[in-house]
């Protein structure tokens, strides 16, 4: 217990290619998502995986596993009222119910090191499950 105290106060290391993916999805749209994990044995938060141009949001929410939490960012465009062509980045803490409560611990302290890292979140969704982070509550929370 003490061990899992001192973890969830000091926090995670953030991996280099974590700004450097981000920045290629933001800046050059090479990626429509990023799965990031935080890998426990060395303390740090890497890239997991990430989704090229042609994937969309099902692709995302099927890479997120049922068992386990992950953080996710991703790029979703939309069309606004007035016909013009937006982007906004979506940031997703990811906790489902079954995963273990020490893993749940650990994503929690640690989100705030990760989005310092990611500049340029518009939105932030936190889903236990699938309902939760649905398409529909994506399209909502960008118009």
């Amino acid at each position: 217990m003490a061990m899992a105290y001192k973890m969830a106060t000091t926090g995670m290391s953030v991996k280099e290619e974590c700004r450097s993916s981000f920045l290629e999805m933001k800046r050059r749209r090479v990626h429509r998502y990023i799965v990031f994990k935080i890998d426990e044995s060395s303390r740090t938060i890497m890239v997991d995986k990430v989704g090229g141009p042609g994937e969309g949001y099902n692709d995302l929410a099927a890479s997120l596993p049922s068992d386990d939490c992950r953080y996710a960012v991703f790029d979703f465009d939309f069309v606004t009222v007035d016909n013009c062509q937006k982007s906004k980045i979506f940031f997703i803490a990811w906790s489902p119910t079954a995963s273990r409560i020490r893993s749940k611990m650990l994503y929690a302290t640690s989100k705030q090191g990760l989005r310092r890292v990611l500049d340029g979140v518009h939105f932030e969704v936190q889903a236990t499950d699938s309902a939760e982070m649905g398409f529909d509550v994506i399209q909502d929370r960008a118009k």
